[in-house]
């Protein structure tokens, strides 16, 4: 009875006034009035029509392009500035990928747009809503999968994703419907009544998928998808994440500080110390790097350094104690610098350009420099 008090005041409440709760608060409201087990009747339709007058005021959310769209956004925690001035665009319908190590800033930008952190300075816009002014329509068409577990242990697959389903107002046989093709995408029929504690690491990241997919929204945020998962159930979720591209044109936006798994997408933007470094297809960002690299290791770089730019006639570059360089043609380069320093070299690798170079190339530092300064 207490809950069913509880329900009916909260429905008054959120009519009157729906913006007086913000919708983290709702959703451990709605948690706590109508539990996890054995509602009761008169509870669940007050939830249901709750829900319902929730989401039918902030779902109708315009469709622009681009899907996210932020202009100099700056957000300092004291003293140290997390993002500074930081641009960024992204068009639908494609997965795009934030890739920067720890401390680059990419975890603030994340909050940021799901609406954890108002913006201090500069413009925030998903699907042409402006996050610090409509921060529940934005809510209400975005879905969210975080690195850190959301599951309820102590319930089912489906039970957990129906409990979120409620949050969104589905009801009936559009939640059974959307429900059962959820599953059935992401393999998880059978694993229906499973307790979400007994799942390995790569089935409850599918659940996460399935929650923060449920109520079909044109933007999904992903906070470092891959983390636990190893190399099999990474390689489905790229597929699923594919699907939701392809058939249901979703704009997929995940924060990764993997490079292989940025290798991926179909646009990146490199982040580093708060800024967009650069942004691009990662096969076109590679070609910019060269045709291939090579790193001399040696004891005293910055020494050698313009001895090998007179003997080659090609720019260099110190990075770590490490010269690097990328000649417009290999022919011989290798043997040329062993014979003209063979006591200086150490050691020399060539290989094709990846991300951490262009990563380098764009910031003149190595991609895991920064998170250890950080650490």
């Amino acid at each position: 009875m207490t809950r069913v008090l509880c329900a009916t005041g909260y429905a008054v409440l959120i009519r009157r006034k729906p913006d007086a709760i913000g919708e983290a608060s709702h959703g451990r409201l709605v948690q706590w009035i109508y539990g996890h087990r054995q509602v009761k009747e008169t509870t669940n339709q007050t939830a249901k029509k709750l829900q319902l007058h929730f989401t039918a005021r902030y779902a109708r959310a315009p469709t622009m392009s681009p899907a996210i769209q932020v202009e100099q956004l700056r957000h300092p925690y004291g003293d140290r500035v997390a993002l500074n001035g930081l641009n960024l665009s992204v068009d639908g319908g494609q997965i795009f990928a934030l890739l920067g190590p720890n401390g680059s800033g990419k975890t603030t930008l994340f909050r940021i747009l799901c609406t954890l952190l108002p913006p201090q300075s500069g413009t925030v816009k998903l699907l042409g809503l402006n996050v610090a002014k409509q921060q529940a329509a934005v809510r209400a068409a975005i879905g969210i999968v975080f690195q850190a577990a959301s599951l309820d242990k102590k319930l089912t697959v489906l039970e957990n994703i129906r409990c979120q389903a409620t949050l969104y107002g589905l009801k009936g046989a559009e939640l059974r419907n959307r429900t059962d093709e959820l599953m059935r995408q992401l393999g998880l029929t059978d694993r229906a009544n499973d307790f979400a504690e007994t799942l390995s690491g790569g089935l409850r990241r599918r659940v996460e998928l399935a929650k923060g997919m449920i109520h079909r929204p044109r933007l999904l945020l992903l906070d470092e998808p891959s983390t636990g998962l190893d190399p099999g159930a990474r390689a489905d979720m790229w597929k699923y994440l594919q699907r939701l591209r392809d058939e249901f044109g979703v704009t997929v936006v995940l924060t990764t500080h993997i490079l292989e798994e940025a290798d991926r997408a179909d646009n990146i933007a490199i982040i580093d110390q708060g800024q967009t470094v650069v942004t691009g297809r990662p096969d076109k960002l590679r070609d910019q790097a060269g045709e291939s690299t090579i790193s001399i290791e040696c004891d005293d770089a910055a020494s050698l350094s313009p001895a090998i730019e007179q003997q080659l006639n090609c720019p260099t570059s110190v990075v770590d104690r490490q010269i690097r360089l990328a000649p417009s043609a290999h022919h011989d380069v290798v043997g040329q610098l062993l014979s003209a320093f063979p006591n200086e070299i150490k050691s020399v690798r060539v290989g094709r350009p990846t991300l951490e170079d262009v990563f380098i190339a764009h910031t003149g530092h190595q991609f895991w420099q920064t998170a250890e300064q950080d650490d």
